[in-house]
């Protein structure tokens, strides 16, 4: 299992990260509650920051219930972020049984 998801789209406008629906953060965390995960790195502070290069991944999950959470790390392929119960939720999301 790989455990470096890249964050391949981003559809949060408003984060500062957010350049063109990709994000410029060098790793992003999700963080949330039971039943719902949301990008941690958030920031809508109406300026522009992150890397010149876009090469953002997961660097930490805190949803230890996803299916893709191993050893508090992102396994899935890629991670897709965008609006859902927060401004920016991480799509990617599985609730294991």
């Amino acid at each position: 299992m790989t455990v470096t998801a890249s964050v391949t789209e981003c559809s949060v406008s408003n984060c500062s990260f957010n350049d063109h629906t990709h994000c410029g953060a060098a790793g992003i965390t999700i963080g949330g509650n039971a039943d719902h995960a949301q990008c941690a790195t958030f920031i809508d502070t109406g300026s522009h920051g992150g890397l010149p290069k876009i090469l953002a991944s997961v660097g930490a999950c805190q949803r230890v219930e996803c299916v893709h959470n191993d050893h508090l790390m992102c396994g899935a392929e890629s991670v897709r972020v965008g609006p859902g119960a927060d401004n920016a939720d991480c799509l990617t999301y599985e609730h294991g049984a």
